[in-house]
């Protein structure tokens, strides 16, 4: 017997539509997306389309795990060689956890390429601190805190690399970067994130850093500003109207896409409108508030 639904039509099923929830949460990642491109932020964060990862990035995973490690060596002996003998044990234990990265790389020898240059970013570590003179207080902190207040309350989140506390207490925060520095003029978008950092820190333990430290494997510089209370305020203020955007974004439906040359890096380029691509409806969105101390 014929059906009428030869072609397919009869498994052609509208799809419910599900909302969303957004809650009123932060990382400085995050509030970098979207001061980029409001619609990678909402096609990496609402959307939650899954992209590829990039040889670079795992490369920065790596050398942070390594440097991380590289502290519980005891001082003395933390050196070039040991770092390097650091990498194979942590690329393994990374591949434990994301086998399928193993097709990064063609070849042996793509991977050996690939893991001398990531040795040669701990070689240049080493020629801007010596951490036998170092004992960190903590590493790959999370860091929490809530800034503004009612409904308009905000929750921060991050990890910092390293938090240094001296014998006075002072705290620096210090961030390894596997890139090259920024050009002169061009430091404030990288400082955002500390800035960031010292914010939760004020506002979780009741004290200012003393220093941010930014640490430039990739250029072999390091970049460092000292926070003053004026600046965490400006800093506050601008992620409390970070997130106003974001939260009009999600009530109105509008994403904008933001086209710059770091398009080429984008993993949404082949699906944003404004390079001749289609994005997926914009799902409703719930914009969940902090949740009070008590509940």
């Amino acid at each position: 017997m014929e059906s009428d639904a030869d072609d397919g039509a009869l498994f052609d099923v509208e799809r419910p539509v599900v909302p969303v929830d957004l809650p009123a949460r932060l990382s400085p990642s995050r509030a970098g997306d979207f001061m980029q491109c409001p619609l990678m932020f909402r096609l990496r964060v609402i959307d939650k389309i899954p992209e590829a990862p990039s040889p670079a990035a795992v490369k920065g995973t790596l050398v942070h795990s390594v440097l991380e490690r590289l502290f519980d060596l005891p001082s003395g002996q933390r050196t070039p060689d040991e770092a390097a003998a650091l990498l194979a044990p942590q690329w393994d234990k990374y591949l434990a956890k994301h086998p399928d990265h193993r097709e990064l790389f063609a070849t042996p020898e793509e991977l050996a390429e690939w893991l001398a240059s990531a040795k040669s970013l701990l070689g240049k570590y080493f020629t801007l601190e010596d951490p036998n003179r170092l004992e960190p207080a903590q590493r790959e902190l999370f860091v929490r805190a809530e800034v503004g207040s009612g409904d308009e309350r905000l929750e921060l989140r991050g990890v910092v690399d390293r938090l240094d506390i001296a014998p006075g207490g002072l705290l620096r925060v210090v961030d390894y970067k596997t890139g090259k520095a920024p050009a002169p003029g061009y430091e404030a978008k990288t400082m955002f994130q500390m800035k960031f950092y010292a914010l939760i820190l004020w506002r979780s333990r009741g004290t200012i850093p003393k220093r941010l430290q930014l640490i430039f494997m990739g250029s072999g510089d390091l970049l460092s500003y000292d926070p003053t209370e004026k600046d965490l305020l400006a800093t506050e203020k601008k992620i409390l109207a970070i997130w106003q955007a974001i939260a009009a974004a999600a009530t109105n439906g509008a994403w904008p896409a933001t086209p710059t040359r770091l398009c080429d890096w984008c993993s949404f380029k082949p699906i944003c409108p404004a390079h001749g691509g289609t994005c997926p409806p914009t799902p409703p969105i719930n914009l969940v508030p902090v949740k009070s101390a008590a509940t």
